[in-house]
């Protein structure tokens, strides 16, 4: 299911680019009842990338919307589950 506008995440999201990458999508969270994140376009990205969706997801039960992630590249959902928080990550394929 395809649920709202969609955010697309940059290539990049290391520490630099995560705090303006969060501004950004809870700029548009605001302006919405659901959301989803793309992340496919990740290459370069470190545990940042998952702090930012945490956020996200975090905000989006505060404000009850929804908000999904999709296509977390291989990387980044491995690395999720180093951190044990991939099931927080509500992932859609």
């Amino acid at each position: 299911m395809n649920i709202g506008p969609v955010f697309q995440l940059p290539a990049q999201l290391t520490h630099d680019q995560a705090a303006t990458v969060a501004q950004q999508l809870g700029s548009l969270a605001r302006t919405q009842t659901s959301l989803r994140v793309d992340a496919s376009a990740l290459q370069q990205f470190d545990s940042s990338a998952l702090a930012v969706l945490l956020t996200g997801l975090r905000e989006a039960a505060q404000q009850q919307y929804a908000l999904t992630v999709s296509g977390l590249p291989a990387k980044a959902l491995a690395l999720a589950r180093v951190y044990g928080v991939q099931d927080l990550l509500e992932l859609q394929a």
